[in-house]
């Protein structure tokens, strides 16, 4: 018991005696609290005018001589965020830019989403061809097929673009960089320059192609109905296929006829090929053309999937005609940049040669590694059996 007691003693002794000292130090070094401690002062409120104070009561209810939630914006915040261009010219700034400029500027902040001509990056979208397929079952809208106002391009590239640098562009930037878009859509010259003066001359293809939305006088009646929920028809019958998204059912298909094989015309029977090609020898025409028994009715087809990519520019067949890229009517066989009323770049018009199965792939394969300085905007076709198909399809048009 003794050495118990002993043992707690000494220690409630020590724990005593660290209690007193520190309450000595702090006695001596730590300050005590004043009797009148600072305190912070309200911060004072905005010095606003009578005017805007009674106009911001009366839009928030607020009493006499109470602020109301918020107040009117001054005119110097609202041009901090007024931003926009109207279709009239309206909110363009001063400057001017280059189609040359532009090249340069889209080369180093628009490429490498849009392309080097503004043809567009897998998903990315592209800003130029698509001339004349907005009829078509899957158009190709683009600045300049679909865009009817031009300042829609520059507002949009002002506003919000480089990707994950918006409005880091100067004014003149902007001009040029929307200079060039109209240039690859073919719709200005290589040394047009653009500006706030000429502006509204630039004529856009698809001006006109828009109509009055009127959906809420002709429309939103009929739909804004009580709806039918049961027994609505006596009978559901398919009206209309879904050719583009391929979504339709095929109940019939067993029932459909099997297609002909297409026909395919050689060369020594093709009077139009003959004609277009009169400066090819008949050799290489007679090479280069396929037979009709050779041809493979699988592989035109696949090649006229494939040939989707290419009709936002090109047309083949009957009545096709020169667009943003020439018609590919005897395209195999035929002289390169041989179709009469295409204006081809220098560079392929100084080619010669002739379109043979092999140069056709190459070519299609990598355009601007084949031609550099070709206006061609398209990539290329990565898949050797997508060339084959492609170069297939179209020989079956000689």
């Amino acid at each position: 018991m003794s050495k118990s007691l002993n043992l707690f003693g000494g220690t409630a002794l020590g724990t005593l005696a660290v209690l007193t000292m520190a309450v000595n130090f702090a006695d001596r070094n730590i300050a005590d609290f004043p009797e009148n401690p600072p305190v912070m002062t309200a911060i004072a409120p905005p010095v606003v005018s009578s005017g805007l104070v009674g106009a911001a009561n009366a839009s928030t209810g607020a009493g006499e001589g109470k602020f109301g939630l918020g107040r009117p914006a001054l005119a110097e915040e609202i041009a901090a965020w007024d931003v926009d261009v109207s279709p009239d010219g309206t909110g363009l700034p001063v400057g001017s830019g280059s189609v040359e400029d532009g090249e340069m500027v889209f080369s180093e902040n628009c490429a490498v989403c849009h392309g080097e001509f503004a043809e567009g990056v897998d998903n990315w979208p592209e800003l130029a061809g698509g001339e004349g397929t907005l009829a078509d079952d899957d158009p190709v809208k683009t600045v300049g097929s679909y865009w009817p106002y031009l300042s829609t391009a520059w507002d949009y590239v002002h506003r919000s673009m480089p990707y994950g640098s918006a409005q880091t562009l100067s004014d003149d930037d902007v001009y040029a960089i929307v200079a060039y878009i109209l240039y690859s859509n073919f719709l200005v010259d290589d040394d047009f320059v653009l500006s706030n003066e000429n502006f509204l001359e630039v004529e856009m293809p698809n001006a006109n192609g828009f109509i009055i939305d009127d959906r809420a006088e002709t429309e939103y009646p009929i739909w804004r109905t009580e709806p039918c929920m049961e027994n609505c028809k006596d009978s559901v019958e398919i009206t209309m296929r879904a050719t583009v998204l391929d979504v339709t059912p095929e109940e019939e298909a067993a029932a459909t006829p099997a297609a002909e094989p297409a026909v395919v015309q050689t060369a020594a029977v093709s009077e139009p090929v003959a004609e277009a090609a009169a400066a090819v020898t008949e050799t290489a025409a007679a090479v280069e053309a396929p037979a009709a028994d050779a041809a493979d009715p699988a592989l035109i087809a696949a090649g006229e999937k494939v040939f989707g990519k290419c009709k936002a520019c090109h047309q083949v067949g009957d009545g096709a005609k020169n667009r943003t890229g020439p018609q590919l009517n005897g395209i195999v066989g035929a002289e390169i940049a041989s179709v009469e009323g295409f204006k081809y770049s220098g560079v392929l018009s100084d080619m010669g040669g002739i379109w043979t199965a092999e140069t056709l792939a190459a070519f299609l394969a990598d355009p601007r590694g084949f031609a550099k300085g070709t206006k061609m905007s398209f990539a290329g076709l990565k898949s050797e059996d997508d060339i084959a198909a492609v170069t297939a399809y179209l020989a079956s048009f000689q």
